[in-house]
């Protein structure tokens, strides 16, 4: 039996880990094995995932103690194929169609490479040199993407380290976060005798300004991060408006106004501040993205700040084609976009990008150490501190692919979705259940006999009045929660048959 050699442990070993040998010989030797071990996991035919189950890969993963003696890297390479890739799941599998996540271009793995060889931190120009205006840049062109504005302008703010035009942050959620953190300092502002909520808190800021309370607006189908941004603010999250959609799975605006109203009608006993309206261009669930238009022009007349979470959809506007769809985006006072959705990037990276170049201004911060006031830092208006290079990776690509190329991945990816809505609308045992704007479509299993049965009762409902309508609409109730209940249980049975994956979601649709 051969024993694995043990390695002392010593400083000349760690030099040798830290610093690059002057020949190339052994790091070539192992970036050609890791590639040839990650290209063989793309290669590999099968399943989804390999067939271990959940408990299983427990005991593999079940060291109670940090490793006391160093490991040959070549050893712990061969652990990784074998415990880790060997079991990761296939996200770039054709027949894999659920959640954001596909698969990548393959110069991506090449890009992570050099932004972990590279190891700068974004947050001060002393270690992010050169990546400090690749950051600025990128924001730059994303910024023109969405807000358009003036040659002028961008040749004056593009590099201008006084303002920033946005943010690259670490996911959508980090990126919706600062949106309504500058939206909560814009709604209360530091005036004599308050020094805003950044400093005075939430509770000082509702008591200066008169108000019980502040509110967002968002539909219901606004992403958890909303909630989530609501309560790390301070605001709470009961105080997240959520306004039910219409039947495009936009937010109603009818609706949206009656509950403008309803604050106004009760000012005499709550004063509500609407510190923000959200709209969606792109729902997470449906695909769908609502009149911003009419967002905006609500958000003018209330004096709410208008955020658009565009995370999942927003980078369709590459494609002219979608343009119109994000109608009243330019409009909005901060857009989020993320680069792991329809850039086709890496896991995970997001941007917020401000119409207006000096709203960071409101949550600008400095330190002795770092990010000084009057350095260049961009982390003088981020919500992190530290981050890595993540801008290289949507940099690159735009280059690589263009703007050109994007939209060829667009119109596949539209013909792709009305490929699979034509195939749910022949089959009588599957029915659509949503319309969507860009590429998101939500359907189930329910018998054609059945569905039959519930136009019937439909119609029933229709023609009847009063008392008379309550058995026909309790029928139906009854029949979809036990198709609903059927759906959950063919998406466990399709996750163990390993063959296909798609994301399964409840709701009113």
């Amino acid at each position: 039996m051969n024993e694995t050699p043990r390695i002392k442990s010593n400083l000349e070993y760690l030099r040798k880990l830290f610093i690059m040998p002057d020949s190339p010989d052994k790091f070539i030797e192992f970036g050609h094995e890791l590639l040839e071990m990650l290209h063989d996991f793309f290669q590999e035919k099968g399943g989804i995932h390999s067939s271990i189950s959940l408990p299983e890969l427990s005991d593999i993963f079940n060291q109670k103690a940090l490793p006391d003696e160093p490991h040959l890297i070549k050893d712990v390479l061969i652990e990784i194929k074998t415990k880790v890739i060997a079991h990761s799941v296939k996200v770039g599998n054709p027949y894999y169609i659920g959640h954001m996540i596909s698969a990548v271009p393959y110069f991506m793995i090449l890009l992570e490479m050099i932004i972990a060889a590279l190891n700068q931190n974004q947050v001060k120009i002393e270690t992010a040199k050169a990546s400090s205006f690749v950051e600025r840049e990128l924001v730059a062109w994303l910024h023109r993407l969405v807000f358009d504005r003036t040659d002028r302008f961008y040749e004056k703010n593009i590099q201008n380290h006084r303002i920033a035009l946005g943010n690259v942050t670490s996911d959508g959620s980090l990126a919706n976060l600062t949106a309504l953190l500058v939206a909560r300092e814009k709604a209360f502002p530091p005036e004599a005798n308050f020094s805003g909520p950044r400093t005075a808190g939430m509770h000082r800021a509702l008591q200066h300004y008169g108000y019980d309370r502040g509110v967002v607006m968002v539909s219901t189908r606004g992403h958890y991060s909303i909630k989530k941004a609501a309560n790390l603010l301070g605001l709470g999250e009961e105080n997240v408006i959520t306004i039910p959609v219409d039947e495009k799975n936009r937010i109603n605006i009818n609706r949206l106004r009656h509950k403008i109203d309803s604050f106004e009608e009760a000012g005499n006993k709550s004063k509500t501040k609407i510190i923000a309206i959200v709209g969606i261009a792109g729902t997470t669930e449906t695909g769908n993205v609502d009149d911003l238009e009419a967002l905006n022009q609500i958000a003018r007349e209330t004096g709410a700040y208008f955020h658009v979470d565009a995370c999942w959809g927003g980078s369709a506007l590459l494609a002219d084609e979608y343009r119109a769809l994000f109608a009243g985006i330019e409009k909005a006072d901060s857009v989020s976009i993320d680069a792991h959705k329809l850039l086709y990037c890496p896991m995970s990276m997001g941007l917020i990008l401000f119409r207006n170049e000096k709203d960071l201004n409101v949550i600008r911060h400095s330190s002795k150490y770092i990010i000084r006031r009057n350095s260049v830092d961009t982390g003088r208006f981020t919500v992190e501190g530290s981050r890595p290079f993540a801008a290289l990776k949507p940099w690159a690509s735009l280059k690589i692919i263009g703007r050109e190329g994007y939209g060829i991945l667009m119109k596949q990816a539209r013909k792709a979705t009305e490929n699979l809505l034509g195939i749910i609308h022949h089959c009588g045992n599957f029915e659509a259940l949503n319309n969507p704007d860009l590429f998101i479509l939500t359907y189930r299993f329910i018998p054609e006999t059945l569905k039959r049965h519930i136009a019937s009762l439909e119609e029933i409902t229709a023609r009847e009045k009063g008392e008379r309508k309550k058995a026909p609409a309790e029928k139906i109730k009854k029949i979809n929660y036990l198709v609903n209940g059927l759906n959950v249980k063919l998406h466990k049975a399709l996750r163990r048959d390993d063959t296909s994956f798609v994301s399964r979601t409840t709701g009113k649709f």
